[in-house]
């Protein structure tokens, strides 16, 4: 076995994200931003770069310009050591159709795999939010000899039907016995019998392996060209296909709070939620791991600023992650995420809500529980949030968790 083994890492980042709109209206689902200063994507990137993969092809295909400029501007490596953080649109090399799947993705891509040739390659989605070490899993994918290994992550039985959900071979808890593809009836785990293991939509691949697969999916006219539909059944089959518990992935500078923190942020609700997570006193999700660092582009901003102490025009924020260039002038925000440039002004009240870039809160107004996407103007007296049959009336979407999203550029009157 080779002490340092060539390890290619391919992001499939071509997701639509219908179930996140309006926030995808104009934008790839891994270019959403998050946490006030990050895209869903570089949650992916980092736990890539943190592994020590510093050969990364991100595979873009739908309305990519924002997620394309992100990352020619914010993931720049140094050539000279031949690494790299490159998005790859979708080239119509092999027919005149687009990614038909996430396996045809990467099937429309094996040039960037015959160049670089390397040992094995590691496959994660774009979308998720969460601290992994993927070293981890391919040190265990080597010593396996499989030819697939699966990330699993353990969930609540009673979502299930939600995940494909891995069934372990009783002999060998490191194989997978059955990949079952959301599934109302489940046993639990043997040693948590209310749990599962469900795909986390991360894989190892021996190389060759995998490209064999996929060109054998490509001819097959009954395949979905799925990677967790298709392709993964097929190595399970053939009894070749292994499973980390991401369970015991060890970050440094985890927290016990935090450690093993994963999230979908799939739906408007999630998203909100996962927001969220990020703002308590000891949050469920720590952005300050300076160990295991979560990394973007904005530098060079100005400091956040809060301005008018009189106790009736009181600039403050509690509970809440402020971003740089944000300017608190007499308002007040509660439990949220401002993102940069934002402004809050007087007497306005923000409180449970997630703001992204060039928002602008009109004196007087009221917002709670919302996302607001960027550069939207809130009107001097304006109300979101505080009545949904008028915010329906305006035309904005409310999730049925109760979230008023405002679409970019939005013009919210009184």
């Amino acid at each position: 076995m080779k002490s340092n083994p060539h390890v290619l890492a391919i992001v499939l980042a071509g997701g639509e994200g219908k179930r996140l709109m309006p926030l995808t209206q104009d934008r790839a689902k891994p270019a959403v931003p998050f946490g006030g200063i990050y895209r869903l994507i570089d949650f992916s990137l980092s736990n890539l770069v943190n592994s020590g993969y510093l050969q990364i092809v991100v595979l873009t295909q739908y309305k990519s310009h924002s997620l394309d400029r992100h990352i020619s501007r914010t993931w720049r490596m140094s050539n000279l050591l031949g690494n790299y953080v490159t998005p790859v649109p979708a080239q119509q090399r092999v027919g005149k159709s687009w990614y038909q799947g996430s396996a045809d993705a990467i099937y429309q891509s094996l040039n960037i795999v015959d160049d670089e040739r390397p040992d094995y390659v590691v496959v994660t989605g774009a979308d998720n939010i969460y601290r992994m070490d993927f070293s981890q899993m391919v040190e265990q994918h080597i010593a396996s000899g499989l030819d697939l290994t699966v990330a699993g992550i353990r969930q609540p039985k009673s979502l299930a039907s939600s995940f494909g959900v891995i069934d372990r071979d009783p002999g060998d808890p490191y194989k997978v016995r059955q990949f079952l593809e959301k599934p109302t009836d489940v046993d639990g785990l043997p040693d948590s019998p209310d749990e599962i293991l469900a795909s986390m939509g991360n894989y190892v691949f021996t190389a060759q392996a995998m490209v064999e697969a996929l060109k054998a999916d490509a001819i097959d006219e009954t395949s979905a060209h799925d990677m967790g539909g298709d392709i993964v059944p097929k190595f399970v089959a053939a009894k070749n296909c292994g499973v980390y518990d991401f369970t015991y992935n060890l970050i440094p500078g985890a927290t016990e709070r935090d450690k093993n923190y994963w999230r979908d942020v799939g739906t408007i609700d999630a998203f909100f939620e996962a927001n969220m997570d990020l703002i308590a006193v000891n949050p469920i999700f720590n952005l300050y791991n300076r160990k295991w660092p979560l990394l973007t582009g904005y530098t060079g901003l100005p400091p956040a600023k809060f301005v008018y102490g009189h106790h009736e025009r009181l600039g403050h924020a509690l509970d809440s992650i402020v971003s740089p260039g944000v300017i608190v002038s007499g308002g007040e925000v509660i439990g949220s995420v401002l993102s940069p440039f934002c402004r809050v002004n007087s007497w306005s009240s923000v409180r449970d809500s997630v703001l992204f870039d060039h928002v602008n809160v009109g004196r007087n107004a009221t917002v709670v529980r919302a996302i607001i996407d960027k550069n939207v103007t809130i009107e001097d007296g304006a109300q979101l949030g505080v009545n949904h049959d008028h915010d329906r009336e305006r035309g904005f979407y409310v999730s049925d968790g109760g979230i008023v999203v405002v679409p970019k550029n939005t013009h919210v009157k009184a």
